[in-house]
């Protein structure tokens, strides 16, 4: 009797999770649902062979390229029968006037993606950042990450964007990572774990589709799979706790999509495959084991990892082959098309894959609410993507994220009684945090040629400020800004602020440092938010994300409350 329960349980378990798995709208309804699946069935029915292979398709489009692109772009989608685009650089408007005109022009309506990590910045210019991923994971309380990534939502439905690549659920590891690095939450699972829901459900409460990336974990690795296949040297029992762990969590918290990475796994792959073209890591792994029910979209396919190994229209075909739902940025869309309708014929692919993926794709699009499309107004589009509302939610992010890993001799918050003197180091911008300072207290700002001019037992502000113009830029302090940070550590009383990744520290002396901020980024938002947090204006509650050194590790972090006084007073 008791087997007999345990085996109901078991089905109901894995009944439970398959439902969940797969993207649902809050509050359907059992109506709701037989209404979405009539669609996907007449639909399917409805469809021509090339018109189901078309679907498995994702295209760019970019507005920084010229009417030739354009065209081929238009042309594909009409003729190729595409199931959707993934939005580049750069020009919003121009974006949403030919994302209405080829919705308009499809009969399946498209799947719009973008990648907007830290907002639609990261495609649109014109749009406000928000912070990149690692900030985030220094955040304490997880519900900001949901508010954040609940605006996101919002300014994807205004340029009718139905799914945001995001979130990555890499694990970084690995301080030296070329592609990940600032994209990850940090270096636990648990953090990761815990800042990717709150991110993912912030999305898809609003309607807004997401996909966990870059599976099976690209954190370890110290190759730009842009440029070649990295390689991730794991044992499968260090896989399963560290890469692995995020996915599998998620994969049965209701999370729509997953993409898979250009990596090779030994530990993983017989076959010396990238993850994204191996049967044994999509299918056998992801779909099976894992048990994900979601949509699977395989990362760019023009990246190097791939497209210098596999001719355009092959890497596709290996791709569907392996297991994937949907081919992205693809380089060979009718040779691809072409091959796998020869294997289909060829019984190398059974016709209910396409079923299968297809029918998850419509689906999929369904719920989204894009049979009921309505074309957007590109009128005001930036400033709609970039107001008030989004500059406060992110100075309250990355006040939010600030960590004072130390203050020996309590020097914050700032006495705006003294004179404090202001060192900037490193290659970028300053201005605004000196403004800022400025309105608070006396500040005398001081070149590095010009440290000898200082007072001995002054109080002096040391800005690592990094350059934030890309999530790729080498956090690495440069040894003349080493030299000068121990010079000054000799008589003066030094509070150090990293407007950068917290891994600028891992080679810097800091143990004559009295007080050490990490500011994580180096922009207008966080600057404004760290001169609030030392003037006293703001508590200091953040954590390192990351494993830096032996010093600083993942966890670190000093409170420092704000003082009711001047928070009072600036209200």
């Amino acid at each position: 009797m008791q087997s007999f329960f345990s085996t109901l349980l078991l089905i109901f378990v894995i009944f439970t999770q398959s439902i969940k798995a797969q993207y649902l709208p809050k509050n359907i309804t059992h109506k709701d649902k037989k209404y979405a699946q009539e669609w996907v069935d007449s639909t399917y029915q409805n469809l021509s062979q090339d018109e189901k292979l078309g679907q498995l398709f994702i295209i760019a489009l970019y507005t920084n390229k010229d009417e030739a692109h354009i065209n081929f772009v238009r042309n594909l989608v009409e003729k190729e029968k595409i199931g959707g685009l993934i939005l580049m650089q750069d020009d919003a408007a121009r974006e949403i006037d030919l994302v209405n005109e080829f919705q308009q022009r499809s009969k399946v309506p498209l799947m719009i993606g973008m990648d907007a990590e830290w907002g639609l910045f990261q495609r649109i210019a014109a749009a406000h950042k928000f912070p990149w991923a690692m900030t985030l994971g220094a955040i304490q309380d997880k519900k900001l990450i949901y508010e954040m990534s609940s605006q996101i939502a919002e300014d994807c439905k205004r340029m009718g964007i139905n799914w945001d690549f995001a979130p990555v659920v890499d694990v970084n590891t690995n301080p030296n990572n070329p592609i990940i690095g600032n994209r990850s939450f940090g270096s636990t699972v648990d953090n990761v774990v815990k800042s990717a829901t709150a991110y993912f459900e912030g999305l898809q409460d609003h309607n807004i589709l997401a996909a966990m990336k870059h599976f099976p974990g690209h954190g370890d690795a110290d190759t730009d799979s842009h440029l070649d296949l990295p390689v991730i040297n794991g044992s499968l029992s260090r896989l399963n706790s560290v890469e692995l762990a995020p996915f599998r969590e998620l994969a049965h918290k209701g999370i729509g999509g997953v993409m898979v990475a250009h990596l090779y796994v030994p530990a993983l792959e017989t076959k010396k495959n990238p993850a994204s073209l191996s049967y044994e890591i999509v299918t056998k792994l992801l779909k099976e084991k894992i048990g994900y029910k979601g949509l699977i979209i395989t990362d760019a396919l023009n990246m190097g990892a791939v497209a210098k190994r596999y001719k355009p229209g092959e890497v596709d075909e290996m791709a569907f082959k392996a297991g994937n739902d949907i081919l992205l940025f693809s380089d060979g869309v009718v040779e691809a098309k072409k091959r796998i309708q020869q294997a289909i014929d060829n019984g190398e692919i059974p016709e209910k894959r396409v079923e299968e993926s297809v029918k998850k794709i419509l689906l999929t699009k369904y719920y989204l609410g894009l049979t009921k499309y309505e074309p957007r107004n590109p009128e005001n589009i930036n400033e709609d993507l970039n107001n008030e509302t989004h500059i406060k939610l992110s100075q309250k992010l990355y006040s939010n994220a600030l960590t004072l890993i130390k203050d020996d001799k309590k020097l914050l918050p700032l006495n705006c009684k003294e004179t404090y003197y202001f060192v900037p180091l490193e290659e970028a911008p300053y201005q605004t945090f000196l403004d800022q300072l400025n309105l608070e207290t006396t500040v005398i700002l001081k070149k590095p040629s010009e440290i000898s001019t200082i007072p001995a037992n002054s109080k002096v502000i040391v800005g690592f400020h990094k350059d934030n113009s890309t999530v790729y830029k080498s956090f690495k302090i440069s040894a003349e800004s080493k030299t000068i940070l121990a010079e000054l550590n000799k008589n003066q009383n030094v509070i150090l602020t990293v407007f950068g990744s917290p891994y600028a520290l891992k080679d810097v002396d800091i143990s004559k440092t009295s007080t050490v901020l990490v500011a994580y980024e180096n922009n207008d938002d966080s600057q404004t938010a760290v001169e609030k947090a030392l003037s006293g204006e703001s508590t200091i509650h953040g954590r390192i994300p990351v494993l830096v050194n032996d010093n600083i590790k993942e966890g670190m972090g000093m409170d420092l409350e704000v003082e009711l006084e001047k928070s009072e007073k600036k209200k």
